[in-house]
């Protein structure tokens, strides 16, 4: 479980610092994640954008160098969750019901991968969140994504 104060309006944290440490966290929790290497850069209201370092040990074709396609899919999803997360509607927890991934090119080898995603709505029980992903040319996408992801809320407070 997260560790999320349950309360927007702590004091002890700003709430932009409190979704950046929840997002950490909810990363830091997910071994392929960090097998991936991938870090949280950015937190907002519902959004999150994790990098991936190039790595050799990613690659799915020697000949070209090109990261394999299904790190991309486990940044993309990760990228994803994070920003469901990070919603101001507090989530505690989220998986993944549909990912679909559009992928537009091969990323450059010796780059690494940045995806940037937002949650975009919100129902009882499910959120609904876009993504791309680039490597060093940002205007010009890896790969997009759209996907449906379950909500844990807190319970009321009785």
């Amino acid at each position: 479980m997260i560790d999320a104060d349950p309360d927007p309006t702590t004091p002890d944290d700003s709430t932009a610092e409190r979704r950046q440490k929840i997002a950490a966290q909810f990363i830091a929790m997910i071994p392929h994640a960090r097998a991936l290497g991938m870090t949280v850069t950015e937190v907002g209201a519902g959004t999150a954008t994790v990098s991936m370092p190039y790595d050799d040990r990613l690659i799915g074709d020697p000949k070209t160098g090109v990261i394999a396609g299904g790190a991309v899919s486990a940044l993309m999803d990760t990228c994803c969750g994070a920003a469901v997360i990070a919603h101001p509607t507090q989530a505690l927890g989220t998986a993944t019901i549909d990912l679909r991934i559009d992928y537009m090119r091969p990323a450059t080898p010796g780059q690494g991968i940045t995806a940037r995603a937002t949650c975009y709505h919100v129902t009882r029980s499910v959120a609904f969140v876009r993504a791309t992903a680039h490597d060093d040319d940002a205007g010009n996408p890896v790969a997009c994504a759209t996907g449906a992801f379950t909500l844990e809320r807190p319970r009321p407070k009785s």
